[in-house]
């Protein structure tokens, strides 16, 4: 993937940083040192895509894909928070700073920083197509980072509590002593929604494999998909996803994939639409770096078949007879988290078989497995009902979209439906369990933002 990293930062990091010292909320810079003003500026900083194209590790930590192997290895863990994390604590944090609500939130503020920039007098228009897309980019991270935020720190979305339930400070300039409070979970929502439908009006169908960190028109319809999905809309959720596999989605194949690689895919890898990757702050890069930390569970890993590609190419077995976890959408050591074509046709599935379209489910299935498979080895199963086929899918999803964050936020919302997921740990002889819809499945906000900022925390 190319990067592009800005060196025009100094002023904006500077009144970022700032914001976490109530002894510097009275300085004012001098506006006029500010030299982001031209639209190649302003793209420069988008492109940082340590800070941009990034997502929060709680749902990582906590969900159920993996395992730790002894009590020596959780014990070795380098940060309370995760150890906290893995048994769903009450406290999670116990005094630690917790990155996943602050580089949620830089993003946030870089993409308001852009867009605040285009609205000052000194900016130049020249480029109005150049302008459009970086309005619409500056948008789309916006939506993107609010939804990260909101799938962590607040309820899953439930149209009959979702307008009282607290969802994330919906902070939509760039002003450093302006303290937002906690909007609802429908206001969040309304806002990701209306971020998205601004930037699709701007943004091209581009998806140049050489710039996937940067947004598209293909990744605003597939994270219209994933956010509808979320919310329970299946009828929208199959529309945008539809929008976005008429752009194009091509699957590979992989027949074509070395299985003994550790570097199977490649960020700029033909099935990805946006790129984003875990943030660098816990011990949870892939699994074949920590063996003796980390194995996947193996309820998951028995749910692939002999013929099924996925097993060799997304595991091996390691020194202690676990599996571990390869490398994904990416080359680097944390879990590609961002968009791509094999989700959003799953999106499609599961919205059909929800809506009874046997046909097109089942359409869809054939397509993606035919690719995942020994060439000439898959049947599609007999369904005998709707029921059945929406249960393979969802099994297919997981199977497909193993250590991408998504897990945590499925468990979420088909706890909400009734599917009764329930987790379980042991550690150190003492078994730990999380019941479906336990308010644990909400993250605390982090105790330096409560400090600073006077909202209400969430209760678990």
């Amino acid at each position: 993937m190319k990067v592009i990293h800005t060196l025009c930062l100094p002023i904006v990091l500077w009144m970022f940083f700032s914001s976490c010292s109530k002894e510097r909320l009275e300085l004012k810079p001098n506006s006029s040192i500010v030299t982001l003003s031209t639209v190649e500026d302003l793209q420069h900083l988008l492109d940082n895509a340590q800070v941009t194209n990034v997502t929060g590790a709680l749902s990582q930590l906590s969900s159920d894909e993996y395992f730790i192997v002894d009590d020596k290895a959780f014990d070795g863990l380098n940060r309370q928070t995760q150890r906290n994390a893995y048994v769903w604590a009450p406290d999670l944090y116990e005094g630690e700073e917790e990155p996943s609500w602050n580089n949620l939130y830089t993003a946030v503020f870089y993409a308001n920083s852009v867009l605040d920039a285009m609205e000052a007098k000194d900016f130049d228009h020249s480029d109005r197509e150049a302008e459009n897309n970086l309005k619409g980019s500056a948008l789309f991270i916006r939506a993107y980072s609010f939804h990260d935020l909101v799938r962590s720190f607040a309820p899953v979305y439930n149209t009959s509590t979702a307008a009282r339930d607290l969802g994330i400070p919906l902070r939509l300039s760039s002003g450093i002593d302006e303290i937002k409070p906690r909007a609802s979970v429908d206001e969040s929502y309304r806002q990701i929604l209306a971020d998205l439908s601004v930037a699709r009006g701007l943004l091209t169908n581009d998806t140049s494999p050489i710039y996937k960190n940067r947004p598209s028109l293909a990744s605003v319809f597939a994270l219209y998909a994933r956010v509808y999905l979320d919310m329970g809309d299946y009828l929208l959720a199959g529309r945008y996803a539809d929008s976005c596999l008429m752009i194009n989605h091509e699957l590979i194949d992989y027949n074509t994939i070395d299985i003994a690689s550790q570097y199977p895919f490649h960020d700029t890898g033909s099935e990805v639409i946006y790129f984003s990757e875990q943030i660098n702050a816990y011990t949870t890069g892939y699994t074949n770096r920590y063996q003796g930390t980390f194995g996947m569970d193996s309820l998951l890993v028995s749910l692939y078949a002999s013929n099924d590609l996925r097993l060799p190419i997304f595991f091996e077995r390691n020194s202690l007879g676990n599996y571990s976890i390869k490398r994904g959408y990416t080359r680097g050591l944390y879990a590609f988290t961002g968009l791509a074509w094999d989700e959003v046709l799953l999106i499609k599935a599961e919205c059909a078989a929800r809506l009874r379209d046997v046909e097109s489910a089942e359409q869809l299935l054939n397509e993606l497995l035919q690719k995942r498979y020994r060439r000439g080895t898959f049947t599609l199963p007999v369904f005998n009902n709707a029921d059945e086929l929406l249960t393979y899918v969802l099994t297919e999803r997981r199977k497909e979209l193993v250590w991408r964050g998504l897990r945590w936020q499925d468990i979420k919302r088909l706890n909400r439906e009734g599917r009764n997921i329930q987790l379980s740990r042991v550690i150190k002889g003492q078994t730990y369990t999380l019941q479906p819809n336990d308010p644990r499945y909400v993250f605390p906000i982090p105790d330096n933002e409560i400090s600073l900022s006077g909202i209400e925390q969430n209760r678990r």
